[in-house]
């Protein structure tokens, strides 16, 4: 019997949502904080022509992924989970920052049994191709619709760009171990027996 499987996004669910602010802050004289942020597209927060921004954006990607610090307790649960689970991450970056993606896991030390990185924020196909039981988003859209589809739970993580209402089966969560109880009470971690 497999094990069952969990399709995790990196940014804003491993990694802080705050990680792009300080690059942000830096590159375009902003000062803005995570509560500034009303919307996914980061460009409705602050005054940017949107070209100029994904121009920036690609060009400063590998380091604000180096740089991106892990949330609070997500090393420390993923790392649990993984002796009960498999732990697939689907993520929107592209393959060409596949380098620096598995250099942060190893650095970061957080565990893995697959990153696939699609490029795109159609995560759907991915995980139906992997087969995953749940789903770990903090894009609202995402969310709901990966819920909708394949009829599995989704544990949205909770941030003032994704507050929009959500279905029964899409989860919303402050934090992993938050994450963490919700996972025990929908896949129970069985006894072994000797």
């Amino acid at each position: 019997m497999r094990k069952v499987r969990f399709g995790i996004d990196i940014d804003g669910t491993v990694t802080c949502p705050t990680s792009l602010l300080p690059h942000i802050n830096a590159q375009f004289g902003c000062n803005l904080i995570l509560d500034d942020i009303k919307e996914y597209d980061l460009t409705k927060a602050f005054p940017v022509d949107e070209k100029e921004f994904y121009e920036w954006y690609r060009q400063a990607e590998t380091t604000i992924y180096e740089t991106s610090p892990a949330q609070e307790y997500a090393k420390m649960i993923l790392s649990e989970w993984r002796e009960h689970y498999e732990l697939y991450y689907i993520s929107a970056r592209g393959k060409n920052v596949a380098d620096c993606t598995l250099d942060w896991f190893e650095r970061e030390e957080i565990p893995y049994d697959h990153i696939e990185l699609i490029g795109s924020h159609h995560k759907i196909e991915t995980a139906k191709k992997f087969i995953v039981d749940a789903f770990f988003e903090d894009k609202h859209d995402n969310a709901v619709d990966i819920h909708e589809e394949l009829q599995i739970p989704v544990l949205l993580f909770d941030t003032p760009y994704n507050r929009n209402p959500i279905p029964e089966g899409v989860i919303r969560v402050t934090n992993w171990q938050e994450a963490d109880q919700w996972i025990k009470k929908l896949f129970p971690i069985e006894e072994k027996v000797n």
